[in-house]
């Protein structure tokens, strides 16, 4: 069975259907109805605020695609003091917002100062309907397009290289996780995948994001194992500028990029205790906040995770919150260890195989009878990832037209001294890691137990040796 992925739009195909959000701010009523009547009709949806605490608290609950605001509200005041004011304040919560200022003929100055604050433009009262229209209409489109590319840059840099592998399951064992995939698929239930490491289970999260109506959408995957604790949250929910040390710019959070789509979870049972309640409470309401900020922003996420932990045993231990374990199990989609499914194994390596043999321009027929029956016979503690690798490998040590037994390198290890003398030491590493794995019956947590190492250690270690 074979997965395309198409990787369709992102927060552009949203932002064009969405109304315009504008916050217009004076405190004279008239004139805010003035303004409104201006623009509703146009297609803008609109909040008024009269004062400059009442802009704060609808940018601490709410985001806007321009606002509009005036540079006085105490009665007799003229000086433009209380909107500049104002305007460094929304620049420190929202560095983006377009802000479009207001003042009366004799303020000019003080709307050029507004500019050089972070202004975008400004309108001389009475304004002129067409320029002010036009004014809005121009900085919201420079607002959305600045959007669309931080969106779009967040994104590349991180599906850019990704390769989006085949399925390939034809063993008896496969085929109660293809069902529950085709049943499951174009629902928008959450997922847990389950298995041991390098089974496919972030292939089968690609499958049920393409089967989902959300195909269009980002799939955006994150390896929870391997975020330190400290950048947890702004990994997943992103941060604003000045957040914390090095926070030297905004950046968008996991959520946020997969808004609209569907989010992967890797390696679930790593998220720290304290940082679960943050991910149930956005499971459970769709509400979140950047860190370093206080306006809750709104997404829609399909969430699939993963892992080869026992998490039912994870909760009775209390390393895992049994609601989020709920929340996050609607279905759940076990996949099988290789060592279960060999006849999946021949055209697995098959397609390893030409894949690998196209990449280095090499001439490779196929596998001799010999090498096939060394893989038939092996335990893949690395499961379907380790074959791939050893593929990888055979093609590259290959000296003839077909993959020999020989360039696998999947023979016993020999275990008297003078083996292991003549072995490097990173080579004894690479066959302990092995044996405890297969030991373990993969699971990762209990070999990295076994060998004295932290789950990251071992993971580290595993992509080095190819496991």
């Amino acid at each position: 069975m074979t997965l395309v992925h198409h990787n369709g739009k992102t927060e552009s195909g949203n932002l064009a259907q969405q109304r315009p959000r504008v916050l217009i701010a004076d405190d004279q009523p008239s004139i805010l109805d003035a303004l409104e009547l201006l623009l509703g009709p146009e297609g803008y949806h609109i909040e008024k605020a009269r004062s400059p605490r009442s802009v704060l608290a609808a940018l601490q609950t709410g985001s806007f695609d321009a606002l509009l605001i005036d540079l006085n509200y105490t009665r007799d005041t003229t000086s433009g003091q209380e909107g500049l004011d104002l305007l460094t304040q929304i620049k420190t919560l929202d560095s983006h917002a377009p802000v479009i200022v207001m003042t009366a003929w004799a303020n000019v100055e003080v709307a050029v100062e507004a500019m050089r604050r972070g202004a975008r433009d400004f309108i001389q009262k009475p304004w002129d309907n067409a320029r002010l229209l036009t004014i809005l209409k121009t900085q919201i489109e420079l607002h959305r397009a600045v959007r669309r590319a931080q969106h779009l840059e967040a994104e590349n840099q991180i599906l850019r290289g990704q390769g989006y592998p085949e399925l390939i399951a034809t063993a008896p064992a496969m085929q109660p996780v293809l069902h529950t995939i085709h049943r499951i698929g174009p629902s928008d239930a959450n997922v847990l995948i389950t298995g041991e490491h390098g089974t496919g289970k972030e292939v089968v999260a690609q499958m049920l994001h393409a089967l989902s109506p959300r195909a269009s959408r980002s799939l955006v995957a994150v390896n929870t194992g391997a975020l330190p604790e400290g950048t947890f949250e702004s990994e997943l929910f992103g941060h604003v500028k000045g957040a914390f040390t090095d926070a030297r710019t905004e950046r968008i959070g996991r959520f946020e990029l997969a808004d609209g789509g569907t989010l992967f979870l890797d390696e679930i049972a790593n998220v720290p205790l304290r940082q679960q309640a943050k991910l149930l409470r956005v499971l459970e309401t769709g509400e979140m906040e950047r860190v370093g900020s206080s306006k809750t922003r709104r997404v829609d996420v399909r969430l699939l995770s993963a892992t080869n932990a026992d998490l039912r045993s994870e909760v009775e231990k209390g390393r895992f919150r049994e609601d989020l374990f709920f929340r996050l199990n609607t279905v759940e989609i076990h996949l099988p260890p290789l060592r279960e499914r060999r006849e999946d194994i021949p055209l697995l390596a098959a397609h390893f195989l030409n894949r690998y043999a196209a990449r280095y321009r090499k001439s490779i027929a196929g596998l001799d009878p010999g090498a096939l029956q060394v893989m038939l016979h092996y335990s893949w503690p690395g499961n379907v990832r380790e074959l791939d690798h050893t593929m990888e490998r055979a093609v590259l040590m290959a000296r003839g037209s077909r993959i020999e037994a020989s360039d696998l390198g999947l023979d016993q290890p020999r275990t008297t001294a003078q083996a292991l003398e003549d072995m490097s030491l990173e080579a004894v590493e690479s066959i302990l890691i092995r044996k405890a794995l297969a030991r373990c019956n993969g699971n990762v947590s209990q070999a990295a137990e076994a060998l004295g190492l932290s789950r990251g250690a071992l993971y580290r270690r595993m992509e080095k040796y190819g496991i």
